[in-house]
């Protein structure tokens, strides 16, 4: 059963405001999916402690650097359940987790980041995790 929408609107706020489209059914995954050139992420959003004090501040973060996909989006593990399964479906060969981002470059998966790499951390180790992964496979602002 999914969570009440007042309970995680400010937690979509959050990424909202760091430049993230949210994502909230299937459809909408599929047409954010559709754009095949360049860089996207999809996060897995989540109301629990790590998403809250690393996850998001950390994609927040990064995202505020250089190099940065062309598209970020987010779905809601817990709330946007068709959305998070369709998301799921292009990361078939990792097992699922939330807070966790998947990073595509021309459609393909080429970076996962799972909950076990983000839960526990500092904000700024989970910003710099997605930096890297960033800075290997996304253009920077530079070259926009």
């Amino acid at each position: 059963m999914p969570y009440p929408e007042e309970m995680v609107a400010p937690l979509r706020r959050e990424l909202d405001a760091a430049g993230v489209t949210e994502l909230t059914d299937g459809p909408a995954v599929e047409a954010f999916m559709a754009e095949k050139s360049g860089t996207s992420m999809i996060f897995f959003n989540s109301v629990c402690g790590c998403a809250a004090g690393s996850a998001r501040p950390g994609v927040a973060m990064a995202l505020g650097g250089n190099a940065k996909p062309d598209r970020v989006a987010a779905v809601f593990a817990g709330q946007d359940l068709d959305a998070v399964d369709r998301a799921r479906a292009y990361c078939s060969d990792v097992p699922p987790s939330s807070p966790s981002a998947a990073l595509f470059k021309d459609g393909e998966l080429v970076h996962f980041v799972p909950r076990h790499m983000i839960e526990g951390q500092h904000p700024a180790t989970v910003a710099q995790l997605f930096t890297e992964a960033f800075a290997e496979h996304c253009g920077t602002t530079e070259d926009q």
